[in-house]
C-alpha cells in the first residue's frame, strides 16, 4: 500500500477536496475580511464569493451567539440545485464550497475537517516565513 503525502499547496488542497467528495464543484479560500486567497472555481466569481463568505460567516456567528447554541462550525445554504457551505479556517480564513445537487453531505462532513486542517497548516507556515 502506497501512502500519499498530504497536499502542500492551497490549490492542491482545494482540488483534493473536489476529487474526494462527490458533488463538490468549486471552492474559494478567502480571508475573514473577504479578500480572495485562492480558488478552484470555473463558474463563480471568486472575489464576489470571498466577500459574501465574510458576510455570511459574520451573520452566522452573530446568530450562534444570540441563540446561545455554541461556537459556529459552518453555515450551509441549501438551494434549488445545490449547496453552498462556508467554514472557518482558523481565525484568519474562510473556505467556501459550492456543491451540486448530488453533493454527498456525509462524505463532505467527513472530509472537510481534514481539508480545513491542511489549509490551516499551510496558512500558518506561510505566516511564519
Amino acid at each position: 500500500m502506497t501512502e500519499t503525502l498530504p497536499p502542500d499547496s492551497l490549490t492542491d488542497i482545494l482540488t483534493s477536496l473536489r476529487e474526494r467528495v462527490m458533488g463538490v464543484s468549486e471552492s474559494v479560500l478567502s480571508t475573514v475580511d473577504g479578500l480572495l486567497v485562492v480558488a478552484d472555481a470555473d463558474t463563480v466569481h471568486p472575489e464576489s464569493v470571498a466577500a459574501l463568505a465574510a458576510a455570511t460567516l459574520g451573520i452566522g456567528r452573530r446568530m450562534a451567539d444570540t441563540t446561545g447554541v455554541g461556537v459556529l462550525r459552518e453555515v450551509v445554504v441549501r438551494c434549488g440545485s445545490g449547496h453552498v457551505v462556508v467554514m472557518a479556517v482558523g481565525d484568519r480564513a474562510l473556505l467556501t464550497v459550492k456543491g451540486d445537487d448530488g453533493l454527498d453531505l456525509a462524505a463532505f462532513q467527513r472530509e472537510s475537517p481534514v481539508a480545513v486542517e491542511q489549509l490551516n497548516k499551510v496558512l500558518a507556515s506561510d505566516a511564519t516565513h
